[in-house]
C-alpha cells in the first residue's frame, strides 16, 4: 500500500480499520508533512511581496528546507507502515524446532530494530522543522500567523508521537546500548523541542490579542 497515492478519505479509512497499519507511527510522520507544508505556504506568501523585503532571505531558506522535509516526512510515513509489516512479518515465522525458534527471534530483532529506528528519524526532523517554523512564526507574512502557529504545533506533535513509537518498539530489544541511546535520544530532542514550543506559541498569543 502506497499511503501518498491514496486519497484523504482512502487513507482516513485504513486508518480506521482493524489493521495495524498504517498507525501512529505513519500519522506522525504525515503531522511532520503538513507541518513543513504550511511552513513552506508562509514563505512564499511572503517572497516577493516588497514590505516584508527584510525577510525574504530567511524566508527562501525556509522555502527550501521545509520542501525538503515534507518530501522526507513523507517517505517517513511510508518507511514507518513497511517496517511494522516486517515485525508482523517475523511474528508470524513458525517456532517448532530451536532452527526455527533462532531464526523468528533474530528476525524480530531485526524488524523491531528498524520499526524504532524509523520514528526516531521523524523525531529528528521534527526538531529541524520546529525550528523552520518558529521562523516563520517569526518573520513570515503576519496574515499567516496562524498557519505558521499550526506548522509550530504539528511539529511538536510529530514529535511527541514519534517519541512514543520509538520507545514502545524498543521494549523487547536485548540490545541495550541501542535502547539506551534511544531513550537519551528521546528525551533530550523533546527537551530542546518543549521552550521552542512554549515561545513560539507565547509569540502567536501576543499577536492574536
Amino acid at each position: 500500500m502506497k499511503l501518498d497515492q491514496l486519497s484523504l478519505r482512502t487513507f482516513m479509512r485504513e486508518l480506521s480499520s482493524g489493521s495495524a497499519t498504517p498507525g501512529g507511527g505513519s500519522v506522525a510522520a504525515l503531522c511532520g508533512a503538513m507541518g513543513a507544508s504550511l511552513s513552506a505556504m508562509v514563505a512564499r506568501l511572503t517572497l516577493g511581496r516588497e514590505e516584508f523585503r527584510n525577510a525574504w532571505e530567511g524566508m527562501k531558506q525556509v522555502q527550501e528546507e521545509a520542501d525538503e522535509l515534507a518530501e522526507r516526512f513523507l517517505l517517513l510515513a511510508q518507511q514507518d507502515t513497511d517496517a511494522y509489516q516486517e515485525v508482523i512479518a517475523a511474528l508470524k515465522l513458525p517456532r517448532e524446532t530451536e532452527g526455527e525458534k533462532s531464526y523468528r527471534e533474530e528476525s524480530l530483532q531485526k524488524a523491531m530494530k528498524k520499526a524504532a529506528s524509523v520514528p526516531l528519524e521523524t523525531l529528528r526532523l521534527s526538531e529541524r522543522l520546529i525550528g523552520i517554523a518558529q521562523e516563520a512564526v517569526e518573520h513570515g507574512n503576519p496574515v499567516t500567523l496562524t498557519d505558521a502557529g499550526a506548522a509550530v504545533h504539528l511539529a511538536h506533535a510529530a514529535a511527541r508521537v514519534a517519541g512514543y513509537n520509538v520507545r514502545i518498539n524498543l521494549a523487547t530489544l536485548k540490545d541495550n546500548s541501542f535502547v539506551e541511546g534511544c531513550k537519551r535520544e528521546v528525551e533530550e530532542v523533546l527537551g530542546r523541542m518543549e521552550p521552542l514550543l512554549s515561545e513560539a506559541d507565547g509569540y502567536v498569543r501576543a499577536q492574536l490579542r
